[in-house]
Order: C-alpha cells, then sequence, then structure tokens
C-alpha cells in the first residue's frame, strides 16, 4: 500500500513545486526581462507621478477631455455599506451589467446616452461604443470614431482648430496588433495627456 501512495505524494509534491513555484516565478521573471513596461502594468506617469495604466480607463467627464466607453463597475454605497453603487472603470471590480436586451434598465441608459451625444453633435452618428458597455467595464480605449465623434466638443472647449484636434487623434490611433487581430482603437488617456501637452504649447 505504501508503494502505491509514496510514488503518488512525491509526485504531487514535485508537480506542485514546478508548476507553481518554479514556472510562475520564471514566467514572470521573463516578462520582467523582455517586456518591463508591460509587466509592471502598463502604467503610465507624468512628472514622476503614476496617473494611471495604458490598460484601465478612467472617468473623464469635463468637456475638455475625450470620454472613453460608458462603465458599468460597481462599488459600496458611501452612504449605506449593505449596497452597491455605479462606480465607473473600479479596477477591483472589474465586471459587465449583465443587462439583456429586454431590460428597461439598459434600454433607458443607452437612450439617455444616445440622446445627450446627438445633442453634442447632431450632424454625425453616434459611434455604438459611446453608448455601450465593455464586459470588463474596464476598456481604456474607444473607437477611432467614437474619438472623432468628440472633437467638436473637445475642439470648442479648448478654442482649438477642429483640424488639430482631429489630427491628434489620428496620431493616437494604432491599428489591428498584427495587421488582423482586434480592430483600430485609440487610448482615451494617452490622447487626453497629449491634448493638454498641446494645449500647454498653444
Amino acid at each position: 500500500m505504501l508503494k502505491l501512495i509514496r510514488p503518488a505524494v512525491v509526485l504531487l509534491i514535485a508537480l506542485t513545486v514546478i508548476t507553481g513555484l518554479l514556472y510562475p516565478l520564471a514566467m514572470t521573471a521573463i516578462a520582467g526581462a523582455v517586456f518591463p513596461y508591460q509587466a509592471q502594468g502598463s502604467l503610465i506617469t507624468q512628472s514622476g507621478t503614476i496617473i494611471g495604466s495604458a490598460l484601465i480607463g478612467q472617468d473623464f467627464t469635463s468637456e475638455k477631455y475625450f470620454h472613453g466607453r460608458p462603465s458599468a463597475t460597481l462599488g459600496p454605497d458611501p452612504t449605506d455599506a449593505t449596497k452597491s453603487t455605479l462606480v465607473p472603470y473600479n479596477a477591483v471590480n472589474s465586471m459587465g451589467s449583465n443587462l439583456g436586451p429586454t431590460s428597461k434598465t439598459l434600454s433607458d441608459r443607452v437612450t439617455t446616452s444616445y440622446n445627450a451625444l446627438k445633442a453634442e453633435n447632431p450632424n454625425t452618428p453616434v459611434p455604438v461604443d459611446l453608448v455601450t458597455t465593455s464586459a470588463s467595464g474596464l476598456d481604456p480605449g474607444v473607437s477611432p470614431e467614437g474619438a472623432l465623434f468628440q472633437v467638436p466638443r473637445v475642439a470648442k472647449a479648448r478654442n482649438l482648430p477642429e483640424q488639430q484636434v482631429s489630427q491628434l487623434v489620428a496620431q493616437h490611433t494604432e491599428g489591428r496588433f498584427l495587421g488582423f487581430i482586434g480592430e483600430p482603437h485609440v487610448n482615451v488617456l494617452q490622447l487626453n495627456l497629449a491634448l493638454d501637452q498641446l494645449t500647454a504649447k498653444s
């Protein structure tokens, strides 16, 4: 009996050490050496201060900034700890809304967002990503169409020519990974940082 148990125990310990300790440490070391920026969380710094990550969106609400996709992430209600409330881009609670196509709550939210955006730019179709949340609720980017849709508002708020702001969007538009994976997108945080720099020079 012991002869049967001993190999099983030894194999369990060996595989635990290899797959649970040595392999993760090796992959972490390799990632840190080959992709140090990504391994550290793709953090974005400004004047030596970490202001965010290229992988996690932020809740920009000012008219002077480009806005990201809506976020359905939740957090504790400050007035009642037993309840949750909407906390956009809450990185500790990545989630979608889980609301289905027949949900009145979803329909009302999308309609409200659509109407507000249509009033902002009535001559341009509203890009779908500006009224729908992503599955994670943390999407850091918008489609190029979503960014260009916001150009008139941002240009007016910043007192900049629309063409200049559109060029900034074009400069920050990233194509498909390897030419065929994913969709073209614009990182909203990086675009807004470039926008601040452009305004500071004006």
